[in-house]
Parts: structure tokens; C-alpha cells; sequence
């Protein structure tokens, strides 16, 4: 599939083949349809999750509980992509790592699909183990295409790449979506499974094209060093089952026993991360500043995907429940609504691109830190917004689709000044010791966020509310004010990066 879309290459030298993709290495086709296809599935079942948690065909849970469980399944997915990268610098290497992933997702989206809730949650667990090893190796392999950061084409390939994610995730809810929510809940599983499949089978056979350092285990292990992580993996895996038994034997387990601790980690470990890089001896003075700066970003960041991620869940419940999820009459289904997001991505990041160059090149270009407060108080606008179809939905009507639309469309230009933004800065202000492992860092900021959705949802807050989303809106507006206060003073911690 991927082959129809090279040609001949204009520079015998280009790494990969005699062919390219749109000019880019042969290898960056493997990788678009491979990221696109995982996208497509990883998407599908997103869309379908909260949806299935709370039909009456699916698992029938409160609203509550059904945010709780997806807001606690979106932060581990990102807390282990930070292992997922450890795994193969240490053990496998990407390409074989990547390999490994897609086995693992396509194996859980098949145990969603069976017609049984006893295996449900090993399902839900195998694709966040499958996703947190995937999303730390890919990017890191369309790097290793080019000739080091300066090759010119570097910057347009990971757009390409970019391109991939989206247009995955904006056909998944429109496939997987309607095929679940008007057929079967585990069909439409099943064909994420079949999307995960097709993306593996692009991997494996394209795999020839991609870069021979993608083979390499930068920091191999030790024999010693095996034996000692196996130890402990096998003793904390022991601790975990023992204390599982006996709580399950003796009749007192539910389901927050496994949501809680999950929860907790969820805020605990990256708050250790960043605490343990902060105080680390070895960092000098101007490293150490730029970590100091870096966490407002990182606590900005929580902050945002805090609200930004309810767009798959507390927004979409409402919509299941409360909204007229049509267009001139005709009756779509509600799973679709995460279909507005990609599109409005694909559509504005070009904008963007040019906007922040235009005004760069009148010296006119916002800070970083204003960035981010434009994004805070644009998320917190979305939710501002959301007080209208709420508001409409207590008076006993359903709210037009559009109110729902404008919440994505606020919520996506917000994501554009922090997400792209946050990835730059994080490489730029990563000391030199934990370069490779920093954008682990960056997706720790998703977990804390989401994790403090699912404490909320599982101490039983109704985020549905009209109070609670009011407070959502306040807290991020604030939090975008502090941030564009104290910018002058980030900006000089930041040093040298612009």
C-alpha cells in the first residue's frame, strides 16, 4: 500500500533505498502506515471505551465510575511509555520493541472483543502495556532516518509522520465507532484488533527500509544487571499477586482496589521523576534553572490535559445522554464526535506553522511560557463553554450538536499552543544527562492529569456538573494567568532557550 505512494528518488544518497516517500526516506512509509493503522485502532477502541463502560449491551457502570476507569486506562498508557523506552535502550532496541508492541495491542484489542467482562480489564491492560512501548520507540526510529538533526528534510518528515496519527484517528470513530455503537460492542474491538494487524504486517514487512541503528540496545544490560531487574520484577509481581488473593479471597475486593493504587501512581511518580532530576547532583547550575522552569511547564501541562482528555469521556457521556447527536435530521453516532479533533488538527497545524514563523520573523513571536497561558485559558474556555449545553440539558432539552463541536474545535486550538510547543521545549530544556529520556518526562504531565480525573471520578465528583466543570474552567484560567505573570521570570530561568 505504502509503495504506491513513492517515486523515484532525486538524490541517489537518500538513506533507506533508491526510493522515497513525498521525497523522505523508503523507511518513513513503513512507519506512517504502521503509526496510522496503530492510531486507527488505539483511537477506535478510545472512542468506543467510555461509551461501552456505560451501555446497557456493555458493562452498564455509572458515568462515574466509566470516566474513572478510561481516565485511569489514558494515564497509564503514558506512564509506561517511560519504561517502554527504558525496555529498549536496555533490552530489545526500537525496531524489535515496536515489533513486541504491536503483538501485545493487537493481543489485547482481541480480548476486548471476546463476549466476556471477566476478561475485559486484561484486555484494557494488554493495550496500555502494548501503547506505552510503542509510543516511546516509533518517533525515535523516524529520527534515526535522517542524518542527524540538521538534515533538512528531518522537520517535514515527522510532519508526514504527524499527518499518520491523525488521519488514523480521525477515521477510527467513523469505522470502529459506527460498527460498535450500531452492530456490536466487541466487532467493533474486533476490528481495532484487525487495524492493529494490518499495522504489524506493514512493520514486519517494510521493516528492510528502516535504519540499521533502530537494531542497536543503546545501553545494553549487564548479565548482572538482568538477573537483578528480573529479581525484582518477579518480587514486586509476587508482592502484587499475593495482596490481590487475599483480597479477593477474602470477599472484600472491588474495583478501586485496582483503580486507586493505579491512580495514586498516577500522581506519585511524576512528581518523583521530576523531584529526582531536580536535585541531581550532576546537573550544573544553568540545568538546573531550566528544570526549575520546566516545571511550570510540566504542572501547566497536568493541568491541560486534565480538562483537555473529559473530551473523551465527560463530554462524550454527555453527549450519549444529553445532546441531539444530528446534522439536518440525520442521526449519527456519538463515538464520532472524536473524529472533530484530528480533522480540526490536520486543518490548523499548518496555520499554525505559519503563523508562529510570520511573527518570528517580525520578532514578534509569543514566548513559550505565553503559549502555554493562551492554551490554559483557551482549555478552560472550552469548559466555559460547556456550562451552555449543560445549562440547556438541566432544563430537560437536548443540546445541539454544534454546542458540542465549538467545545472541540476551542479545545484544539488550545492543544496547538501546548502540545507541539511542549514537545519542543522539553528538548530543548533537557539536561544533557536525561536527553533520551525527557520526553518520557513530557508524557508524565499527560498521566498526572488524567490520574487527577480519576481520583476525582473515583471519590464519586459528578464531573458532569455544572459546579465542578465551572471550577475546571476557573482552575485552568487561573493557572494560564499565573503562568503569563510570571513569564518574565520562567523566560530567565529558561537561560539560553528561546
Amino acid at each position: 500500500m505504502a509503495s504506491s505512494l513513492t517515486k523515484d528518488s532525486v538524490d541517489p544518497g537518500t538513506p533507506g533505498s533508491e526510493k522515497t516517500f513525498f521525497g523522505h526516506p523508503r523507511g518513513l512509509a513503513t512507519l506512517f502506515m504502521t503509526e496510522m493503522w496503530e492510531r486507527f485502532s488505539y483511537y477506535g477502541m478510545k472512542a468506543l471505551l467510555p461509551l461501552y463502560l456505560v451501555a446497557p449491551g456493555g458493562l452498564h457502570m455509572s458515568a462515574a465510575t466509566a470516566t474513572a476507569i478510561y481516565s485511569v486506562y489514558l494515564s497509564l498508557v503514558y506512564l509506561l511509555a517511560l519504561p517502554g523506552g527504558w525496555f529498549a535502550d536496555r533490552l530489545l532496541g526500537p525496531r524489535k520493541t515496536v515489533a513486541v508492541a504491536g503483538t501485545i495491542i493487537m493481543a489485547g484489542h482481541l480480548t476486548l472483543a471476546l463476549p466476556s467482562s471477566g476478561t475485559f480489564f486484561a484486555g484494557l491492560g494488554l493495550v496500555a502495556i502494548g501503547s506505552g512501548l510503542l509510543k516511546a520507540n516509533i518517533s525515535t526510529m523516524v529520527g534515526h532516518l535522517y542524518d542527524g538533526p540538521d538534515d533538512p528534510r528531518r522537520d517535514g518528515g515527522f510532519t508526514l509522520f504527524y499527518i499518520g496519527i491523525n488521519l488514523g484517528a480521525f477515521a477510527a470513530p467513523l469505522v470502529i465507532g459506527t460498527v460498535g455503537e450500531n452492530y456490536n460492542w466487541h466487532l467493533g474491538f474486533a476490528l481495532a484488533a484487525l487495524g492493529m494487524a494490518l499495522g504489524l504486517a506493514q512493520f514486519l514487512l517494510g521493516t528492510r527500509h528502516l535504519s540499521s541503528r533502530s537494531d542497536i540496545v543503546p545501553t545494553p544490560l549487564s548479565d548482572a544487571e538482568k538477573k537483578a531487574t528480573l529479581t525484582k520484577a518477579a518480587l514486586w509481581a509476587g508482592v502484587a499477586a499475593v495482596f490481590y488473593l487475599v483480597v479477593g479471597v477474602s470477599g472484600v475486593y472491588t474495583l478501586n482496589w485496582l483503580l486507586v493504587p493505579i491512580t495514586i501512581a498516577g500522581l506519585i511518580i511524576p512528581v518523583v521523576v521530576i523531584a529526582r532530576i531536580k536535585r541531581d547532583k550532576d546537573l550544573n547550575h544553568a540545568e538546573r534553572s531550566k528544570m526549575s522552569a520546566y516545571i511550570w511547564f510540566f504542572v501547566a501541562a497536568a493541568v491541560f490535559w486534565m480538562i483537555y482528555d473529559q473530551g473523551g469521556s465527560t463530554v462524550s457521556l454527555f453527549a450519549e445522554s444529553s445532546a441531539k447527536n444530528t446534522v439536518f435530521g440525520w442521526e449519527f453516532p456519538v463515538s464520532w464526535y472524536q473524529s472533530v479533533n484530528p480533522v480540526m488538527i490536520m486543518a490548523l497545524a499548518p496555520v499554525f506553522a505559519w503563523a508562529w514563523l510570520a511573527l518570528a520573523r517580525r520578532g514578534k513571536e509569543p514566548s513559550t511560557a505565553v503559549k502555554f497561558a493562551m492554551g490554559l485559558v483557551l482549555i478552560g474556555a472550552s469548559f466555559f463553554l460547556f456550562l451552555a449545553p449543560l445549562s440547556i440539558a438541566e432544563g430537560g432539552h437536548k443540546a445541539a450538536a454544534m454546542w458540542l463541536v465549538a467545545i472541540y474545535f476551542v479545545q484544539t486550538v488550545g492543544e496547538l499552543m501546548v502540545s507541539p510547543v511542549g514537545l519542543s521545549v522539553t528538548t530543548k530544556m533537557a539536561p544533557a544527562k536525561y536527553a533520551s529520556q525527557m520526553m518520557g518526562v513530557w508524557f508524565l504531565a499527560v498521566t498526572a492529569g488524567d490520574a487527577t480525573t480519576g481520583l476525582l471520578s473515583i471519590a464519586g465528583v459528578d464531573l458532569n456538573k455544572t459546579g465542578i466543570v465551572a471550577l475546571q474552567a476557573v482552575l485552568a484560567v487561573v493557572a494560564g494567568l499565573a503562568v503569563w505573570m510570571y513569564r518574565k521570570r520562567v523566560k530567565e530561568l529558561m537561560g539560553d532557550v528561546h
